[in-house]
């Protein structure tokens, strides 16, 4: 065993609200675990799971009517939880009143806003009232097209306030990256922004809304963020009003809609790999408890702090540190580029603003330390308890940069998850220690094995998805998640499970790229690269490089074509404006064939194994396999 690189201080875990949870299970339950024993906690969380989970109810103050049972049958999927209650999401993240922050936000050419939770309370009433008077009910939807700005908060805590199921994009996705995601779950109102900044530059959303709300005639209402300085009477769109006038000023109280536990609260996306994203629903009791467990407990958040996750409204991080509004602490938004102006930038807004918790991802990481400089001699680093990493695995050589060069005394919080379970599978833990390359261990509550090096979990867990949109029969959602394994999650990741009880991860097993940490699949791309003439052909893959995931397009052209810079700069163009700018490859690199299986699917797999060097197991499999020999050894991947 390697030696820590972090290990909590006595005071720091006496502090800890797992400290605090340990009494709270004495003294409710007479449940004692050796000198506070985390594996101890673990392995009865997953073995009395029941009991657990209503712990965790308690433990967080749930507000809510009465259940008649804490979990129903076993099975997976379908487990029922908390069986007869009733709550409201958004009543819980706006259960304080007070003149504390709540919100901070930071944009890259904006004033910093603030809005303490009386404010965020008051503009929430102002703005469900105004959905209600839309004739939003329970269940319908309401999407927004946004940065990640106070408004998008506002929007969703109005829209679960009611019932109704919110689902969020970032506003760098091109018309055919929305319209994939928006148009299958019929929405009823659009949030939008007039636009965006990003690295420095301005970018106009509303010709994009425009030829959105043409393709989704669900849409009866436009509400637009004056973002820029732009009269959205421009916009030209039927029912399009101003942030500012749809507001009903005159609402200063929130009629909760009290719901059943599995109530739907979000819906989130999947990478769109094999086809057109699965639209995954998750439920807000689940939702509530799995967040409020991991920011309470394993992240141990507290009133007191500020934490900020660089992230997009797009990303499932979005909708985890939104939750932070319900420990009371003060949640910093960010939009725009993370490097903007510089890559000190963010190290240093640490120090302005006081942030505590901190969330970034490797790709972050790895920029730091390529720039050559230290943040911990930028800026004053003191308030900082926590670093939290997600995305992607951190390196070894990451996680000792960030003890050499940003500071000590921290916990460095490698955590893993993902949108299909809004949450995380393994994640930090302040009372245990870290060591290189692992995330110090398994959830609670989460039954996490290794089948072969897969990483499942073989227990329910109220966190799962409730159901796919547009799945009656289920197959979408068990295909997904139960093919593989019978009645046991199988999450497509490889992982080790450590003897000291942390994890390793070594990267998903499926053709999911994940460039800087953000989840896009192939067939987004291919949907774009397909449709310029000049292309036959083309696979994409995710190359490992400098401790993270970039894309590598690989094509194949028409008779008499040839890869000009004019090509691949409308290669790139097409992609950006169709689906978006992280979906635009590093490198594209022109080869004579592409492998094919008998049955005539491209084999992504097979090609990210030989420009790793690795070897091809089942080449009889492919139809061609001649050409794989085009990918072997191209001088274009070394650099």
């Amino acid at each position: 065993m390697s030696k820590p690189l972090w290990i909590p201080s006595q005071e720091r875990i006496q502090k800890s609200n797992f400290t605090r949870y340990f009494s709270f299970l004495k003294k409710e339950y007479q449940l004692e675990f050796n000198s506070h024993s985390y594996a101890e906690l673990y392995q009865w969380s997953i073995e009395d799971i029941p009991t657990f989970w209503e712990s965790i109810w308690k433990f967080c103050e749930i507000k809510a009517t009465s259940y008649q049972k804490v979990m129903g049958v076993s099975k997976m999927p379908g487990t029922d939880w908390f069986l007869g209650s009733e709550l409201n999401f958004a009543e819980h993240l706006l259960r304080y009143q007070d003149d504390k922050l709540a919100l901070i936000a930071l944009g890259e050419n904006r004033s910093s806003q603030k809005i303490s939770y009386r404010e965020l309370y008051l503009k929430v009433a102002q703005c469900a009232a105004a959905l209600k008077a839309c004739g939003v009910k329970t269940g319908d939807r309401v999407v927004a097209f946004i940065p990640n700005i106070p408004e998008a908060v506002i929007g969703m805590l109005a829209t679960s306030s009611l019932g109704a199921i919110w689902s969020s994009c970032s506003p760098d996705f091109g018309i055919k990256g929305i319209l994939d995601r928006f148009s299958q779950i019929k929405p009823k109102i659009l949030f939008t922004a007039n636009g965006y900044s990003y690295n420095g530059k301005i970018y106009d959303s509303l010709e994009r809304v425009s030829e959105i709300i043409k393709e989704i005639p669900s849409i009866e209402k436009v509400v637009v963020i004056p973002y820029v300085n732009r009269d959205i009477s421009l916009f030209g769109a039927p029912g399009a009003i101003e942030w500012d006038n749809f507001l009903n000023n005159k609402a200063t109280t929130i009629e909760f809609k009290k719901l059943p536990f599995n109530h739907p609260l979000y819906i989130m996306y999947s990478s769109g790999t094999t086809g057109v994203p699965k639209c995954i629903v998750h439920g807000q009791g689940g939702t509530l408890l799995q967040h409020l467990k991991e920011l309470i407990l394993h992240t141990d958040l507290k009133r007191e702090d500020k934490i900020c996750y660089i992230t997009t409204c797009g990303w499932m991080m979005w909708n985890w540190l939104i939750s932070s509004l319900a420990v009371g602490a003060t949640v910093i938004l960010t939009e725009g580029s993370a490097t903007y102006p510089d890559i000190k930038t963010r190290w240093k807004k640490i120090e302005e603003e006081e942030i505590t918790v901190f969330g970034t991802s490797p790709k972050f990481i790895s920029l730091c330390m390529t720039e050559h400089f230290f943040p911990k001699d930028i800026a004053n680093l003191s308030s900082l308890k926590t670093l939290l990493s997600t995305g992607s695995p951190l390196s070894a050589e990451q996680f000792e940069w960030v003890y050499d060069h940003v500071k000590k005394d921290l916990q460095l919080s490698s955590i893993s998850g993902g949108t299909d379970i809004i949450s995380c599978f393994m994640l930090g833990n302040p009372l245990l220690p870290i060591y290189r390359e692992e995330i110090q261990c398994r959830g609670l509550g989460m039954k996490v094995e290794a089948f072969d090096g897969e990483l499942v979990c073989t227990a329910p867990f109220p966190s799962m998805p409730i159901y796919f949109w547009d799945d009656s029969d289920q197959q979408k959602y068990l295909d997904s998640y139960f093919r593989k394994f019978k009645n046991v999650w199988c999450h497509g990741d490889y992982i080790k499970i450590t003897k000291q009880g942390g994890v390793i991860v070594y990267g998903r097993s499926d053709a999911t790229l994940k460039p800087g940490g953000v989840r896009i699949g192939t067939a987004e791309i291919y949907r774009q690269v397909e449709t310029i003439p000049e292309i036959k052909d083309s696979i994409v893959v995710g190359q490992q490089w400098q401790g993270d995931i970039r894309v590598i397009l690989f094509i194949v052209l028409k008779e008499g074509q040839k890869l000009t810079d004019a090509l691949l700069i409308k290669i790139k163009k097409v992609i950006r404006e169709g689906a978006s700018p992280r979906h635009i490859p590093a490198k594209i690199i022109e080869v004579k064939d592409i492998p094919y299986t008998i049955s005539g699917k491209k084999v992504e797999l097979a090609v990210r194994h030989i420009i790793h060097g690795e070897g091809v197991k089942n080449k009889d499999a492919l139809i061609n396999p001649d050409s794989l020999e085009f990918f072997k050894n191209l001088k274009e991947l070394e650099n």
